[in-house]
C-alpha cells in the first residue's frame, strides 16, 4: 500500500515500549511524527532514536508526538533501550512500536524488498491533527536522518496550514514567506496587514511573522 500526501494515515493498534496503543486514539489532537528503524542494537539507530528523545522539548514546542516503529519484539525494544539512553546520555521518553508481525510496515509500505526483504527502510511521515499525511521521506539503511530538517518541515508545515503561505528554498522559522498566487497582489495588505515585496507578479513575500501579529 503506498502512502500518498493528503491520504488519512491508516489507523493500527500495537503493543509499545509505553504499552498498548490505538495510533489515532493516541494522536488526539496533536501533530505525529512516525518513522521507522530498521532493527534494534544498531548503530544509526541508537543515534537517531536518541537524537529524538534530546530533541523533545522541540517537538512539544511544535504540538507533536513522536513514534518509533521496527520489526523488532517488545523484549527487544526493552533491552535496547538502555543502550540508547547510555550512549545518548538522554531518557527515551517515547514510544517504540513493536512491529514483529509487520503489521505497520505493511500499512506504511515500510519494507522495500530491493534494499531488505525484512527490515524497514527508514521512513518518515508526519501527520497532521487531522490525521491526514503531510509529508513522507524515505532513507537508506545507511544514511541517519537530518532531525533539524525535520523540525524545519514541521515548522513549515504549522506556518502554512491555514493561512494561504509557502515557504521558499532553505527556509528556516524567522525568514520571510511567500504568498501563495491564488491571493490578488491587492488583497495582501488587507489579509495579512503588511505591504508585500513584489518580485514578480508571482512571487510575493510577506515577512514570517504575519501570522502571530
Amino acid at each position: 500500500m503506498s502512502i500518498r500526501l493528503g491520504d488519512i494515515a491508516p489507523n493500527f493498534t500495537a503493543n509499545t515500549t509505553q504499552g498498548e496503543i490505538d495510533f489515532h486514539e493516541w494522536l488526539g489532537d496533536f501533530w505525529g511524527l512516525l518513522f521507522s528503524h530498521p532493527a534494534d542494537f544498531t548503530p544509526v539507530c541508537t543515534t537517531e532514536l536518541g537524537k529524538t528523545a534530546l530533541l523533545s522539548g522541540e517537538f512539544q514546542k511544535r504540538n507533536t508526538k513522536v513514534i518509533a516503529v521496527s520489526v523488532d519484539d517488545l523484549a527487544s525494544h526493552n533491552k535496547w533501550v538502555p543502550d540508547i539512553e547510555e550512549v545518548n546520555d538522554v531518557k527515551v521518553n517515547f514510544p517504540i512500536i513493536a512491529d514483529e508481525n509487520r503489521v505497520v510496515a505493511q500499512l506504511y509500505d515500510m519494507i522495500h524488498p530491493n534494499a531488505s526483504e525484512k527490515t524497514t527502510v527508514r521512513s518518515v511521515f508526519i501527520i497532521g491533527p487531522d490525521k491526514k499525511v503531510k509529508l513522507t521521506l524515505t532513507y537508506p539503511a545507511s544514511t541517519g536522518r537530518n532531525f533539524n530538517e525535520l523540525l524545519r518541515v514541521l515548522d513549515s508545515l504549522q506556518l502554512t496550514a491555514n493561512y494561504g503561505l509557502a515557504t521558499p528554498a532553505d527556509w528556516i522559522s524567522g525568514d520571510k514567506v511567500i504568498v501563495i498566487p491564488s491571493i490578488p497582489t491587492d488583497q495582501i495588505s488587507a489579509k495579512f496587514g503588511v505591504e508585500p515585496e513584489v518580485v514578480k507578479p508571482y512571487l510575493r513575500y510577506v515577512p514570517g511573522n504575519v501570522v502571530h501579529k
